[in-house]
């Protein structure tokens, strides 16, 4: 159990589409719905934290009851997370001024250590609007991999910029090629955030910026609106996600392979 300083609530977005795994949020982990793990899993290691699903169909509202896990209906049509989310902070009665904290659904190994952590960068510095995380990345594979989304931050730990590009570029030690992994290391992003809900309700009405366009990544269209997202350092890798049927096989076993599931 993790000791939070202040309350804050963690935001679950589920979405019942998935191209590459059908009814992803249902799909069954051990006996219990995913997006209901994930749930779980938070609340167990931060009980001061309020959770709540935020659905887009009746059927992950049902599942998530039967759990008794908090969760609202969203609107079905929504074009991005975040949509999805200052909708259902309006559902909430959220104050502008209280800290969200959006965890994917696809998340079941999900730290709450993490979660507390990417918390805490927004009740420590009032001037940023978003928070986020990152490790460092220890393998060239990833530092290449353009699904592998990469960070630079400046000395006080903000976002300089956010790529799937190798950055930060080592001139002369890629003269023949991305051999081996300049130091100090690139840092990989976790995608996990923090906001304060006047921010994520302003954040949808902000126009599409080119650079997010490029590098097809949200966060690019705050930062070039002149927003400012800290980054925590995280000391390790998070649990892997959910994305395929061989992802969801590998977890299934996790989860039966465990004492104590959450």
């Amino acid at each position: 159990m993790i000791v939070t300083s202040k309350a804050y609530t963690v935001l679950i977005p589920a979405r019942l589409a998935s191209t590459r795994l059908p009814n992803k949020p249902l799909a069954d982990i051990a006996g219990v719905p995913m997006v209901v793990r994930v749930a779980q899993r938070v609340h167990a290691g931060l009980p001061d934290a309020r959770v709540v699903v935020a659905a887009d169909h009746e059927s992950i509202l049902t599942a998530c009851n039967a759990h008794g896990i908090q969760a609202v209906l969203t609107a079905q049509g929504h074009p991005s997370g975040s949509d999805r989310l200052a909708e259902a902070c309006d559902i909430l009665g959220l104050e502008d001024e209280e800290v969200i904290v959006n965890v994917q659904g696809d998340e079941p190994l999900i730290d709450p250590a993490l979660v507390e952590s990417v918390a805490a960068l927004l009740r420590s510095n009032t001037a940023i609007s978003m928070g986020t995380a990152a490790h460092a990345i220890d393998s060239v594979d990833d530092f290449v991999n353009p699904n592998v989304v990469k960070v630079v931050t400046d000395a006080a730990g903000l976002a300089l910029y956010f790529s799937r590009a190798p950055i930060a570029w080592w001139r002369d030690g890629f003269a023949q090629g991305v051999k081996s992994l300049p130091q100090p290391a690139p840092l990989r992003h976790i995608g996990i955030y923090s906001y304060r809900v006047a921010f994520l309700k302003m954040f949808p009405k902000l126009s599409v910026s080119p650079i997010e366009v490029t590098e097809a990544l949200e966060q690019l269209r705050a930062m070039w609106h002149g927003y400012r997202i800290a980054v925590f350092i995280a000391h390790s890798a998070p649990g892997a996600g959910v994305d395929t049927p061989q992802d969801l096989e590998r977890v299934r076993q996790h989860f039966l392979s465990v004492n104590n599931p959450l």
